[in-house]
């Protein structure tokens, strides 16, 4: 049983001094805790307890007294492989303030969560580095540029990289040549004679072993002390048993068995200079997978023209407050979030939506930080700056989906956590079977077989399958306009057998449209529908208004104005009696609808409102008002199907109305009429008979539904984007974002199963032939350099593999056309 300890606990929710009672009740039911002591005024917690501060922290959320916590990034030096990763969450999590700690190779951070009050980011990055791998606090340049440090390090690794090279290339041709060309030996036998090779390789390797190749042991060896080999303690014991194995056959023959005395100094430089053009291939295509991040970051400009006394004057970003005028010229990016006071003009938002055609604006719309001013200038009134303006919300989502942790990636950690003692005891099981069962002299063979067997087995493309494919994916998806907010949702999304949807806002626009219009008894068009629409601006009703802007601009007075309600209004418009409304109104008034009766029954049974217009006491038109499905959701939902998903809507519509829009999509199950609560007894009923389910709602009425949903999928509005129920969001409002989140969660998850795969299948495989299994069929010993070229090649192409993402198209993009439809109705 762990030892008591003592946690500090800041404690939210606490509205009174009863409230102490409840949280000391409540924290002393838990298991484990032998005391708690609860200060109001404080708002603190002092918990003794000898279990995980993770029940200690559930039990307060439970009582409704969560514990205050804070999350911070480390970015920690020296992780060289996925052994790595437990070591370093062992040892944060290891502290009783931390909740939970995420470790990312791929990214080289640790996204925690911590206690607020009972530690601190600077503290958490000491525990990192106690435990040998230097950590700082993670902070992003002002200008949001890439880290400078991780540039600094990847150039220092290919200058050490060359200078191994330059020095092991002389050893590898003295060796290596004379077993290859068998004259080059004679020359060296005549020229410079066998002990002298021997020195100059001796001399050359001493120096590359402590020079470029230090960092193995230096790393390497405190960890095999501490008990917890990685990666650079398997190269450490590799090239170390080959140099100390070829010095003392240089140097002390005698000592050795009779014909053994041979020298490996090539094997342990090629191994080093193999290995490090490893890191710096893959530190260099780890580079790449966060160029999303970089684009988006760099997105933003870092000045903005303002208004200031009748002036205007260059400032920084930084400088930007709410309220700030600012002028736009054409070509220039869009500083900060804002809106349009003076000014019209096109802007592209593709950073935003993913959609590449540009958006008209004019006073009164919103324009988002880092999208690009077409041709005209714009004047505009700064409403989110900082953190607060999309751009930033969006890079904040990434980063946060690119830190995650899927659930597959967990037992990747549990396997790697005991990968690398595991090797080091079947290198040892192997020198130790060639030495009893080897053919005369043993030795030099189970030295060979050891070294490779160590060499080859590093967990390297383990621990990089999953994170580097996160990063790309979710990089590229939010590119296509999808965020996965969060993490997991990225490999809960493709196992979803179902998509439920809402109705209004989600697949139609959320606001009734003038769709129909019959004309009778030899009335105009334009006529009927600025006569109708002069009346209906009396109203407030959304129907009226639809009917209202579809009606000319300038509309002509209107008096007498009687509304009937559930009924109709009527008025007098340019000497005219107009009455509007439904077929018993025009019943009780007696006019005739026999021409309009058959169109209006048929629109109705189609979901829409059918109204009748009567002009001076008769029939003049009738009108089909209806909430118009958005552009783009009928090939949507057609690319669901073919994914083979079951599609379902639930709506809290009248069923008349939601079945005829089901049967014009082709939706398999519909709901109709629930209210929040029944829809997530819909949700559950769905689930219980199809499986996993997606729910996809405008993220506003919809929040339970979202989160009740294995995954949540909100509709954003491109200015509105931090919806918190949601796990992932679309950015355009257009359900063809649904088919690009559910390709781009498929294609990552089938990237990361293609890299665990190779990797698991790689060490699986040539473990046994790096140990001499093939040897005793006629096969040959695996060199400790092709062993090592082997080993750093394999991470190279589980992120090269990963990197394939960053082509992955969308599934439906959106066409000039649909964006044409779009803007007519908006």
């Amino acid at each position: 049983m762990a030892a008591p300890q003592t946690t500090q606990i800041k404690i939210s929710g606490m509205g009174c001094a009863s409230c102490v009672g409840r949280v000391e009740s409540a924290l002393n039911h838990v298991p484990g805790v032998t005391d708690a002591s609860v200060n109001f005024a404080t708002e603190t917690a002092q918990v003794t307890h000898d279990g995980p501060v993770r029940a200690v922290t559930d039990a307060l959320a439970n009582a409704g007294y969560p514990a205050a916590t804070r999350q911070t990034t480390l970015k920690i030096g020296g992780m060289s492989c996925a052994s790595c990763v437990a070591k370093i969450e062992r040892a944060l999590t290891a502290d009783p303030a931390v909740v939970e700690a995420q470790v990312n190779l791929a990214t080289e951070s640790a996204a925690i969560t911590f206690i607020d009050g009972a530690t601190d980011p600077r503290a958490l990055a000491q525990l990192s580095g106690d435990a040998g791998y230097p950590a700082r606090v993670a902070e992003r340049a002002a200008d949001g540029r890439t880290d400078p440090t991780k540039s600094q390090e990847t150039n220092a690794l290919t200058r050490a990289t060359v200078f191994a090279a330059i020095l092991a290339l002389p050893v590898f041709v003295l060796e290596m040549g004379g077993h290859m060309v068998p004259a080059f030996h004679h020359w060296v036998q005549a020229t410079i004679g066998a002990q002298n090779s021997h020195l100059i390789q001796f001399a050359l390797t001493s120096i590359l072993l402590i020079g470029p190749g230090r960092v193995f042991y230096a790393k390497g060896i405190p960890s095999l002390l501490r008990g917890a080999p990685d990666m650079n303690a398997l190269v450490a014991l590799g090239t170390g048993a080959a140099y100390l194995f070829s010095v003392t056959a240089t140097f002390a023959p005698q000592i050795l068995p009779q014909g053994s005395a041979n020298v490996y100094f090539e094997a342990a430089s090629v191994i080093v200079v193999l290995i490090l053009l490893g890191r710096v291939m893959e530190a260099r295509a780890k580079g790449r997978t966060g160029a999303a991040i970089r684009k988006l970051v760099g997105l933003q400009p870092k000045t903005a023209r303002v208004e200031l006394d009748g002036t205007t004057v260059d400032r920084p970003i930084s400088d930007i407050v709410v309220g700030n005028v600012l002028q736009i010229r054409p070509g220039e990016r869009v500083p900060v979030d804002a809106q349009v006071l003076d000014g019209t003009s096109y802007v592209d938002e593709s950073m935003i939506t993913g959609e590449p055609v540009p958006v008209g604006k004019s006073s009164g719309d919103q324009v988002v930080g880092g999208t690009v001013n077409g041709t005209g200038a714009l004047r505009v009134r700064a409403t989110r700056v900082g953190a607060d303006t999309v751009l930033a919300q969006v890079i904040h989502m990434v980063e946060q989906a690119q830190g995650a942790k899927l659930p597959i990636q967990g037992l990747v950690d549990r396997i790697t956590a005991w990968f690398v003692p595991a090797v080091i005891g079947v290198a040892a099981l192997t020198v130790l079977a060639w030495l009893i069962l080897g053919p005369a002299p043993a030795l030099p063979f189970a030295l060979v077989a050891g070294v490779s067997v160590l060499i080859i087995a590093c967990p390297c493309a383990m621990g990089l399958a999953t994170p580097t494919s996160i990063m790309v994916g979710t990089g590229r998806a939010a590119e296509l306009g999808v965020l996965f907010r969060k993490g997991d949702a990225l490999q809960q999304l493709q196992q979803a057998k179902v998509i439920a949807l809402d109705k209004t806002g989600t697949l139609t626009l959320g606001r009734p449209e003038l769709e129909t219009v019959v004309l009778v008894n030899g009335f105009a068009r334009s006529d009927v529908l600025r006569l109708a629409a002069a009346v209906e601006a009396r109203s407030e009703h959304p129907i009226a208004t639809a009917i209202t802007r579809a009606g000319p601009a300038k509309l002509p007075t209107v008096s007498g104005f009687e509304s009937q309600t559930g009924l109709g209004v009527q008025a007098v418009v340019e000497h005219r009696d107009v009455l509007i409304g439904s077929s018993r109104l025009m019943e009780q008034r007696g006019v005739g609808l026999t021409d309009l009766t058959p169109e209006a029954d048929q629109r109705a049974a189609e979901g829409a409102t059918p109204l009748f217009v009567a002009i001076d006491g008769q029939a003049a038109a009738m009108l089909a008002v209806a909430d118009p499905i958005k552009p783009g959701t009928a090939q949507a939902l057609d690319r669901l199907h073919t994914m083979g998903l079951t599609l379902a809507m639930v709506t809290g519509d009248n069923a008349r109305t939601a079945q005829a829009l089901a049967d014009k999509l082709g939706i398999d199950h519909v709901t109709a009429e629930v209210l929040p609560d029944g829809k997530l007894a819909a949700i559950n009923a769905l689930r219980d008979r199809f499986g996993a389910l997606a729910f996809v709602g405008d993220g506003i009425n919809d929040a339970p539904a979202l989160a009740a949903a294995d995954v949540g999928v909100a509709i954003g509005t491109g200015t509105d984007v931090a919806i918190e129920t949601a796990d992932v969001v679309l950015m355009s409002g257009d359900l063809r974002g649904v088919a690009n989140a559910v390709e781009i969660s498929r294609r990552t998850m089938r990237n990361i199963r293609q890299n665990l795969g190779w990797a698991f299948g790689y060490n699986t495989l040539l473990i046994p032939v790096a140990a001499g299994v093939l040897y005793p069929f006629g096969g040959h010993l695996l060199s400790p350099a092709l062993a090592a070229g082997a080993m750093a090649l394999s991470s190279v192409f589980v992120v090269s593999n990963a990197l394939r993402l960053r082509r992955v198209r969308a599934s439906l993009p959106e066409t000039p056309q649909d964006r044409a439809a779009r803007a007519v109705t908006s």
